[in-house]
């Protein structure tokens, strides 16, 4: 069976990693970004083409993917989507955003003949690249066999979860208990770091232990240098787990995580990998 056109919509830290899968797939690519310079590593491609406005995209792709930073970002896209003709084409949004958001769109986009499923993604920049994230996945049955194949080339477990919406809902509680880990790492090193304990020999036990993860391992090279270059930035974290809160995540933890990152924010960490929390906390 003939691959379907694909199209790109948002090409940042990780939109472009896994705009960058679906070209090495060999499948029919069209790609755009807002700032055209992050669109540059496609511009001598053979089997993706830049496009110079959402709507060239949208007039050659029969599936489109969307990869934005927060619903302000996700609903102007849209709006400039639905100008358009889009009678059976899948729309299927990657970002992290209220539910409320994502059920309007895809109201809007059903009532114009379309269909949309909003798949979220579990993982930073190294999954992305790797093609290995994590996609968390709500919409009709039909519309999720169709993205299948695409979203397989980009991650390593694709999850329908339910009806649209069930994707988000589900990431956003996931993102609530990963902040609460790299909160809870980053104060485990400050107590090591005042006891004496090199901060190498504790993230051995860690990542070998029960308590360790993949969430305390991928941030263990980060907090033995020190450096906190943004694989999964801290203001992204903290637009998540706001996300939470308006959800109904009005627990003890997760009101004392918000307020750490907050804080951490107003401090000026915003652009730090959601990690860096531990150079507000050390000031405490």
């Amino acid at each position: 069976m003939q691959s379907e056109k694909l199209g790109f919509i948002g090409l940042g830290n990780m939109g472009f990693p896994m705009a960058r899968n679906l070209q090495k797939a060999k499948f029919p690519l069209f790609v755009y970004n807002r700032t055209a310079e992050k669109a540059a590593g496609f511009l001598d491609s053979k089997d993706a083409t830049v496009c110079h406005s959402i709507q060239e995209l949208v007039e050659n792709a029969d599936i489109i993917f969307t990869m934005l930073t927060n619903d302000n970002a996700v609903k102007a896209v849209y709006q400039e989507i639905i100008k358009e003709n889009i009678q059976g084409k899948l729309l299927c949004d990657l970002s992290t955003i209220s539910v409320a958001t994502s059920l309007e769109i895809c109201a809007t986009i059903k009532h114009k003949g379309g269909h949309f499923i909003d798949a979220p993604v579990a993982g930073s920049t190294g999954p992305a690249a790797d093609g290995t994230l994590i996609i968390m996945v709500g919409g009709d049955n039909s519309a999720v066999k169709r993205a299948g194949p695409y979203l397989e080339k980009m991650g390593k477990l694709v999850k329908h979860l339910g009806e649209n919406g069930k994707g988000l809902a589900t990431k956003i509680a996931v993102n609530s208990y990963l902040a609460t880990i790299y909160a809870s790492l980053a104060e485990t090193m400050l107590l090591a770091d005042k006891s004496g304990v090199d901060r190498k020999d504790i993230l051995e036990i860690i990542n070998q232990s029960a308590c360790g993860s993949g969430a305390t391992r991928i941030k263990t090279p980060m907090l033995i240098s020190e450096q906190y270059p943004p694989a999964f930035a801290l203001d992204l974290m903290l637009k998540d787990i706001l996300l939470a809160k308006a959800a109904g995540a009005d627990y003890p933890v997760a009101n004392a995580t918000i307020d750490s990152y907050q804080k951490a924010q107003e401090a000026g960490l915003g652009s730090q990998d959601v990690i860096g929390i531990i150079n507000y906390l050390k000031q405490l």
